[in-house]
């Protein structure tokens, strides 16, 4: 059986469906400002399991084309800017118990982890697949592939399904999640 060549790979069905699903989150987390807390934490619990079945269905190219790492897009202002505003959102219900990181597995105390760190961590290396795939070009795209995969394996993925538990808690749990007048100032 022959490989897909590069640019078969990178126009693929999957990566295609994959970067669309990238694009509705980012742009969705970017307007986090316009939902009440309620319907975007409901749209973000919808949006990590398609995003995560998505990842899981890309290719893996065979190699990095280029020596150099894709560029990266997302500052720390942006990071910040955007982990800020999450924070704003989230408030109290921000803050979970985290169960599954090895580096805590024996120990007695528990870590305590960030939803919007989560949804921010997934949020940089989206977008920066995102910019770099609207490049056209086959190396640059081949790499950003590459590399997105690749965290996704190896760090947003866990992240993904932490923060999935979390906001599992808080949909069906006994939280009210409604915003008044004081929780928005």
């Amino acid at each position: 059986m022959s490989k897909e060549p590069f640019s078969e790979v990178i126009y693929s069905k999957n990566v295609i469906e994959f970067a669309t699903v990238a694009n509705e989150y980012c742009s969705f987390i970017e307007a986090v400002d316009q939902f009440q807390r309620k319907s975007f934490i409901t749209k973000v619990q919808k949006l990590f399991p398609l995003l995560y079945l998505k990842a899981v269905l890309l290719p893996v190219p065979d190699i990095e084309m280029s020596d150099d790492a894709p560029e990266k897009y997302v500052t720390e202002e942006d990071y910040n800017f955007i982990l800020h505003k999450l924070e704003e959102k989230f408030g109290q219900f921000d803050a979970y118990h985290e169960v599954f990181d090895p580096s805590i597995q024996y120990s007695v105390d528990p870590l305590e982890a960030s939803i919007s760190e989560n949804i921010t961590d997934i949020y940089q290396d989206l977008k920066d697949f995102i910019l770099s795939y609207r490049i056209g070009t086959l190396e640059v795209m081949n790499d950003a592939l590459w590399e997105c995969r690749n965290n996704f394996e190896q760090f947003w993925g866990q992240r993904l399904v932490n923060g999935l538990r979390a906001l599992h808690n808080l949909v069906y749990g006994d939280s009210d999640l409604e915003e008044t007048e004081d929780t928005v100032e």
